[in-house]
């Protein structure tokens, strides 16, 4: 079979510099092809997701995530990502995009030097600490709760949330894909967090917007505010400007172009 070749961008997102921030691969499409081969190349790119971007054929845009194992229901720093190219780097130059997506329309403007997304809030249930939970993170967390698909952990300190180093063996074999762990900020942030999700092929992710879907509501709900700035304190570090608007979370991020080139499909 003749093989296609189709634009590929890698973008660090949530950083204005290179090397920092969460990379993620954008690969440009006239239609998807089979969710095999999407996957395949998720796989080869090897980082948390891969943003496929195909039009419609009404000529809206859709947008599917992939991490190296599975296909992901709403991806962040990927969907921020995907704007940076299609609003900075393909086309001509323009402040807003709107994604179709299986979370819904997702919307991307341009704002305050960066770009905000516009994503749905995650409902948030306090719950019993597992104790599976304590035993794959190797402390007790203060607080439990969940997001549907993730564990979310309250510690009690930045600190403790930078040093933890999980069993991430155990937190593949938890009931729950990943595992967010959360406390409050060291001053410069209201906030920070970590996020781990082994059993879809992603140890720790380097900032993670989906998260904050959750993270955003269960800080709102502890200060009784609405706006934050947000510190995920992986090894590579990323800052988010967060707000709370009723049911969805506005994110604001940066982001620098890493590659730009093609791939044969």
């Amino acid at each position: 079979m003749r093989s296609v070749r189709v634009p590929i961008f890698q973008i660090d997102a949530f950083s204005s510099r290179r090397f920092a921030g969460n990379p993620a691969a954008v690969v440009l499409l006239d239609d998807f092809p089979d969710d095999a081969l999407m996957q395949a190349v998720a796989a080869e790119n090897n980082l948390s997701e891969t943003a496929f971007v195909a039009p419609d054929a009404a000529g809206e845009l859709r947008l599917r995530w992939f991490t190296p194992l599975v296909e992901v229901a709403l991806c962040g720093h990927a969907t921020l990502a995907a704007a940076a190219v299609l609003l900075d780097h393909v086309g001509q130059r323009r402040d807003t995009v709107v994604f179709h997506t299986a979370s819904g329309p997702l919307s991307v403007h341009r704002e305050d030097g960066g770009f905000r997304m516009d994503l749905p809030a995650r409902t948030v249930t306090a719950g019993p600490t597992p104790p599976a939970l304590s035993a794959a993170l190797g402390t007790v967390p203060i607080e439990c709760a969940v997001d549907g698909a993730n564990y979310l952990a309250l510690l009690a300190t930045a600190a403790d949330v930078a040093s933890l180093v999980p069993d991430l063996g155990a937190v593949a074999r938890l009931d729950r894909t990943g595992v967010v762990v959360t406390a409050p900020g060291d001053g410069a942030h209201d906030f920070v967090s970590r996020y781990f999700a082994p059993a879809k092929g992603i140890a720790e992710d380097p900032v993670t917007g989906g998260a904050h879907c959750a993270l955003v509501p269960f800080w709102a709900a502890k200060t009784g505010r609405s706006t934050f700035l947000a510190r995920q304190a992986s090894a590579r570090g990323g800052e988010l400007a967060c707000r709370l608007v009723g049911d969805r979370v506005h994110l604001r991020g940066s982001c620098a172009l890493y590659l730009e080139g093609h791939i044969e499909l």
